[in-house]
């Protein structure tokens, strides 16, 4: 039953995402910059309803009062591809800094340009960079929310913390609070998989951390609050879905919690 419901369930999601963009591109494009937003994030909210509908998984979220008012860094825990659009309908205003080789793709690549997100070449240095930094700190002067993962890329539930200096030099720069957000979407949407599993999981976004502390004492900040706070998560998500096949990273880090309790 679960193959089957992950056949249909991936069918559904690349066939939602072609009609949608055949149905709504023109409107995405004639309406205004920020406006347009509705289009992506009512595609989300149907993947959520595919999810749910197809393959029985669910998702809660806590701590939306501790998102702040003016512009600030959005910084979640990425296991998977269901965290890159599955939060999108409750920020206002998110831009991403991206690969440019990605606006470079047909049609993806003008709603990221619509969208005013900010591409980089991974290897420039000097002046590129600050280039990119100076957009960056353009589009957060109007308010909007900066998406970033601290450890860069997809990393499996359970996995050893990797963070990335990157997001110290961000904080440290852009002078803005940062959001951590843990989740573990990848117990149900693992990486690489085509298997998708039910259950129900919450995100969970914890208090900011304020501006102005050093980029070191923030970085090791960060690592503490999101890797306490997502351990806690994983044995809690675990717990409520015994069901779930737990990937070997999961299963080690439970194993290493249960020795420290």
């Amino acid at each position: 039953m679960i193959i089957l419901r992950s056949v249909l369930f991936n069918i559904a999601f690349y066939a939602n995402l072609i009609a949608q963009m055949v149905v709504m591109t023109p409107i995405y494009f004639l309406v205004p910059r920020k406006t347009a937003w509705f289009v992506p994030k009512n595609w989300a909210r149907s993947n959520h309803w595919l999810f749910k509908t197809i393959v029985g998984t669910t998702f809660e979220i806590e701590g939306l009062e501790n998102i702040p008012n003016e512009g600030y860094i959005f910084a979640p825990k990425h296991q998977s591809f269901w965290d890159v659009y599955a939060l999108l309908p409750w920020l206002s205003d998110p831009f991403f800094i991206l690969k440019r080789e990605l606006v470079w793709i047909p049609l993806f690549g003008w709603y990221v340009k619509k969208q005013r997100m900010v591409p980089v070449d991974r290897g420039a240095r000097g002046r590129v960079m600050a280039a990119v930094m100076q957009r960056t700190k353009d589009e957060m002067a109007t308010g909007r929310q900066l998406i970033i993962y601290p450890e860069g890329t997809r990393r499996a539930p359970g996995a050893p913390p990797h963070y990335k200096y990157g997001i110290a030099r961000l904080y440290r720069d852009l002078a803005v609070p940062v959001v951590p957000v843990v989740m573990h979407p990848g117990l149900f949407w693992p990486r690489r998989k085509f298997l998708r599993f039910p259950g129900h999981f919450k995100v969970r976004i914890l208090p900011p951390i304020e501006a102005g502390l050093e980029p070191d004492v923030f970085l090791q900040k960060l690592v503490d609050v999101m890797e306490k706070a997502s351990d806690a998560l994983l044995v809690e998500t675990v717990k409520d879905n015994p069901h779930l096949p737990l990937p070997p990273t999961a299963r080690q880090r439970l194993k290493e919690l249960q020795a420290q309790a």
